[in-house]
């Protein structure tokens, strides 16, 4: 198991909890936007006025027909730009009630940026997006905002890698232990199409074997990454502080790809 592989769970939890918290939720009302709208909208604003089925594609997971009912009310009520605001504003609150009593989070959101400076971000879009934007000035709120980011990274690698390997995002979701039928459902797939996508997954004899190759090609990546981007003493520094934030928020281990 490698670094990129133990840090995975941390970073893919709490990188992206306050997307669906009670934090976000309060923004999203005060922006006057409808509910469940601003995850889609302020989430892809960072690139400007995605339109729907740009923004579907972009995203990968969801069906397209939530982006078609969501996005263009979403995209009337708030601008790209205090979309963006909004977006960051939820990570913020989320932060603030979630990791305020981390150790020392300014140093961990530094070694983070780091690392995400450090990387190509081209054809990366929702990462080039994010990498650019405004970050935060308190330490937790940059913290959760650092982790938001890494999470765009190795979000957008392993989209990457999936397609390298003609597998669909769906259809890893389907080989994925964690993912699954389950998640499908809890990601506005309707049952019928759910069950599907299931069905058609599952006709690829070695779909499985397709997604577990490309989470070991992300990883490889990863730590490519951390390699380059850190010595070995603050590539350790950061999965100790990594794991101390996991055990902090109750995140699961990571399990082995």
């Amino acid at each position: 198991m490698t670094t990129a592989n133990r840090i995975r769970s941390v970073v893919q939890v709490l990188g992206g909890k306050f997307m669906t918290s009670p934090e976000l939720a309060a923004v999203e009302a005060e922006a006057g936007l409808p509910p469940r709208s601003l995850y889609l909208r302020g989430r892809s604003a960072v690139l400007g006025d995605v339109p729907p089925k740009v923004a579907a594609e972009l995203f990968g997971i969801f069906p397209h027909w939530l982006f078609d009912f969501v996005l263009p009310a979403a995209t009337a009520a708030i601008d790209a730009s205090a979309a963006v605001r909004a977006y960051s504003e939820s990570s913020a609150r989320w932060s603030r009630v979630n990791l305020s009593a981390a150790s020392e989070p300014g140093r961990l959101a530094e070694l983070l940026f780091r690392v995400v400076d450090a990387a190509d971000a081209s054809g990366l879009a929702l990462f080039a997006g994010w990498k650019n934007a405004e970050r935060p000035e308190g330490d937790v709120e940059r913290l959760g905002f650092a982790l938001m980011v890494f999470r765009e990274l190795r979000g957008g690698l392993h989209f990457a890698a999936l397609r390298a390997l003609g597998v669909t995002v769906p259809e890893a979701v389907v080989a994925d232990p964690e993912g699954g039928r389950a998640r499908l459902l809890r990601t506005a797939w309707p049952e019928d199409a759910a069950d599907a996508l299931v069905a058609a997954a599952e006709r690829k004899p070695d779909l499985r074997e397709r997604w577990r190759k490309a989470e070991s090609i992300t990883d490889e990546r990863i730590d490519e990454l951390l390699a380059s981007a850190l010595s070995e003493g603050e590539s350790a520094e950061l999965e100790r502080r990594l794991a101390e934030l996991a055990a902090f928020a109750q995140v699961p281990a990571s399990v082995e790809a």
